[in-house]
């Protein structure tokens, strides 16, 4: 029986066949980035219900994260800050600022106001802020410098290989609870609490001290 198509067929078929390929191999790419926390988390700036300046409270009067944030050494959670927290100094102090009204509504209402969260560990991972922050771990590592940010963004990527990479090497982040030195402010949110001492000398002693041992392997993370 003759062959129904030409031998030119069969060349026409594997260019289509390596088209096919290249451009599923090409979205596959594309899927596999673009779909990252990198790329679709990273610079994640909502609109919150209050206009609240992290570079003004916290850069320039000074304020404490664990202030606002007062669970974050005792919980598995960083909580929100209460309304009562707010008013603790906006029953005074600029009392009248029309960009406070949601404060002075949910004070008066007694419903909490709603901030929208920004860091979202997903449902398959296990994260315990109060383990973290209680063994050197600074909000800087996780939530960028806060403290020079105008509206708070994702800072970092906070996928499974950026927080391997703090696991398997802890010595290269941690830190001292609490400063040493007068007039250096709380490494909890502060970089520069290394004047003079190298990361790698007091975080190999540091891990040592308080015998730390992160998971790396999957169950640590993954229950």
């Amino acid at each position: 029986m003759a062959n129904l198509f030409p031998k030119a067929t069969n060349i026409i078929v594997l260019k289509a066949g390596a088209a096919l390929g290249l451009v599923g191999t090409l979205a596959a790419l594309g899927v596999w980035y673009y779909l990252t926390p990198k790329y679709s988390r990273v610079g994640y700036q909502p609109q919150q219900p209050v206009y609240f300046q992290h570079d003004l409270h916290v850069g320039q009067l000074g304020l404490d994260c664990r202030y606002c944030h007062s669970y974050v050494e005792k919980s598995g959670f960083s909580n929100y800050p209460t309304t009562q927290t707010c008013m603790n100094c906006h029953a005074q102090i600029q009392k009248d600022n029309p960009r406070l009204a949601p404060v002075r509504d949910s004070w008066a209402t007694g419903k909490p106001i709603e901030w929208v969260k920004i860091h979202n560990v997903p449902d398959y991972a296990y994260f315990n802020h109060s383990a973290h922050v209680n063994r050197g771990v600074s909000c800087v590592s996780c939530h960028g410098h806060v403290n020079e940010m105008n509206v708070v963004f994702q800072d970092q990527s906070q996928s499974m290989g950026w927080c391997l990479s703090c696991h398997r090497h802890p010595e290269n982040y941690v830190r001292p609870i609490a400063a040493d030195k007068p007039g250096v402010q709380s490494p909890i949110y502060n970089l520069n609490w290394t004047a003079g001492v190298k990361q790698d000398e007091i975080g190999k002693k540091l891990v040592h001290d308080w015998k730390i041992d992160p998971p790396t392997d999957c169950a640590g993370c993954h229950r």
